[in-house]
């Protein structure tokens, strides 16, 4: 009799093998694919061989794809000045589909397509309906990150390396999802009016009518993954100090051990300083700064600070 194994790797041949048992070896090339919002390096781009698949936003009327043709500090020195709201947009149906069509062309069986939540972008739901468009091409898998930004990007990463251990579709979706449950955080911004008119905020009636006098306190963390205020403090100083507050009090409940997060929004001396009181609090945690680029620094206005954390799996691997 014949034994068919299917096995997610890099090629594709037959073997014998088993006490001379026929069995085919089917071998699953697998890619994974982001979106620009996931802030990586280049280096841990090329390192995990991860597609980025940049977001388009519109400043002053110009259209630009971030991490292309305009850099974060460009943008947000435009943005100081800038004579409308900005505003963000989608790459094309014939953009991802050129992307899928040339890794399809390329070996791949599969492609694990990691973006930012549904609940602040469309995007998503164009992937998955381009997924059903593309099936006899490529098997396309969309999977919602339930955020953006820098977590994210360990998704891509973790499906990466999944992937090369010879981890299959739905090992890798599976172990995402349980790593996405890791995901905790907390973030400040200057004021709510970029949130607010670019209606990114599910609660902002409650806050509103104090956008200039509170730095509000906000969180992906809920079940429906999208932004919403929490809190509101008087000052910056207050805000980090009840977000460190909040990281102690999630931490202790842990049965895994977590790595963070601290992001900013064109304040790297901040954010420095921030990571490094955080670090010295907890020296057994590995903290790392990452930053708010243009399409999530477009609703968090400049001046955005954050904490996030999750499971660190080079510590403790997902089960």
């Amino acid at each position: 009799y014949y034994d068919v194994v299917r096995i997610p790797l890099l090629c594709n041949y037959s073997l014998i093998i088993n006490n001379n048992i026929p069995m085919e070896v089917v071998l699953m090339k697998i890619a994974v694919v982001t979106d620009s919002t996931c802030y990586l390096s280049k280096e841990e781009i090329a390192a995990n061989n991860i597609h980025v698949v940049p977001i388009p936003f519109i400043l002053n009327g110009k259209t630009y794809h971030e991490g292309v043709d305009i850099t974060t500090e460009e943008f947000y020195d435009q943005l100081k000045t800038a004579s409308t709201f900005p505003s963000t947009s989608q790459p094309s149906i014939g953009e991802m589909m050129e992307l899928y069509q040339k890794l399809a062309d390329d070996g791949y069986d599969a492609v694990i397509s990691i973006h930012l939540t549904k609940t602040i972008s469309g995007f998503l739901n164009n992937i998955t309906q381009l997924s059903e468009q593309m099936k006899d091409t490529i098997k396309i898998v969309p999977f919602d990150s339930g955020i953006t930004v820098k977590l994210m990007g360990y998704l891509a990463i973790e499906a990466s390396q999944l992937a090369k251990q010879g981890a299959d579709v739905d090992e890798i979706v599976k172990k995402l999802t349980e790593l996405r449950d890791t995901f905790r955080d907390v973030f400040v911004v200057d004021d709510l009016q970029n949130l607010v008119r670019g209606g990114r905020l599910s609660n902002a009636s409650a806050f509103v009518g104090s956008i200039l006098r509170i730095k509000p306190l906000l969180s992906f963390d809920n079940p429906n993954h999208d932004i919403e205020a929490f809190e509101k403090v008087r000052s910056m100083k207050k805000a980090k100090a009840r977000c460190e507050q909040l990281f102690n009090e999630s931490i202790e409940k842990l049965d895994y051990p977590v790595r963070a997060i601290v992001l900013h929004a064109n304040d790297k001396e901040a954010g420095e300083k921030w990571l490094t009181k955080l670090q010295a609090d907890h020296p057994d945690i590995k903290f790392e700064l990452s930053y708010f680029g243009p399409v999530v620094g477009v609703h968090l206005g400049q001046g955005a600070l954050a904490l996030a954390w999750l499971q660190d799996t080079e510590k403790k691997p997902l089960p």
